[in-house]
């Protein structure tokens, strides 16, 4: 693997998503998979930082609108009626990475599934002539599936971490990780600290 050319993605692995303090954990919605992400991710994204690799984290936003009031599409309203203002702010803690991953060398927002989607993430990719991204994160049937998807039809290259994803059930998260076979590799954490060591 040619590091200089890889960028380790972590998505939506944040405050309000993961932490017992935020804004999911608030509204009931946990999962011990998703919790357990921030721990088996640090180790790889300490080696892609000792090798000079990216680690680059996109933050799903909810961009203050009128009063200070979150702009929340119809469809994510109505399943996540517990979100309120001040939630997935910028600049807040809700918002912020982990700080067990942090902190990313590139930070991009987003405010869909993919991470592509009306995002200066492309952009910021090809100026640092970033071919193939390592993905981890969740949700692995939304964030993750949408995001390597959009990768896919932009001819970069994506492995994703089959135990370095995680959906709100296992069963959800098996699925998503079957869709994504046909266009991109599904490799393991374990696997991937061991290419970067050849």
């Amino acid at each position: 693997m040619n590091v200089n050319s890889t960028a380790l993605l972590l998505v939506d692995l944040q405050n309000d998503f993961i932490h017992p303090n935020g804004a999911y954990a608030r509204g009931g919605m946990t999962h011990r998979d998703i919790a357990a992400l921030p721990a088996r991710l640090k180790p790889l994204a300490d080696a892609v930082r000792a090798r000079g690799g990216l680690v680059v984290a996109t933050l799903f936003t909810l961009v203050p609108g009128r009063d200070g009031e979150p702009i929340i599409s119809p469809h994510l309203r109505k399943v996540r009626s517990f979100l309120r203002k001040g939630d997935f702010m910028p600049g807040t803690w809700g918002h912020q990475l982990v700080d067990e991953l942090a902190p990313a060398d590139i930070i991009v927002e987003k405010i869909a599934f993919s991470a592509f989607y009306m995002s200066r993430l492309e952009w910021v990719l090809r100026k640092s002539g970033i071919e193939q991204l390592v993905v981890g994160g969740i949700v692995t049937n939304g964030g993750i599936a949408s995001t390597v998807r959009d990768a896919h039809v932009r001819d970069i290259v994506c492995t994703v971490l089959d135990d370095g994803c995680a959906a709100f059930s296992s069963e959800t998260h098996e699925v998503a990780i079957e869709g994504l076979r046909s266009i991109a590799t599904i490799s393991t954490i374990a696997a991937m600290m061991a290419e970067m060591r050849t």
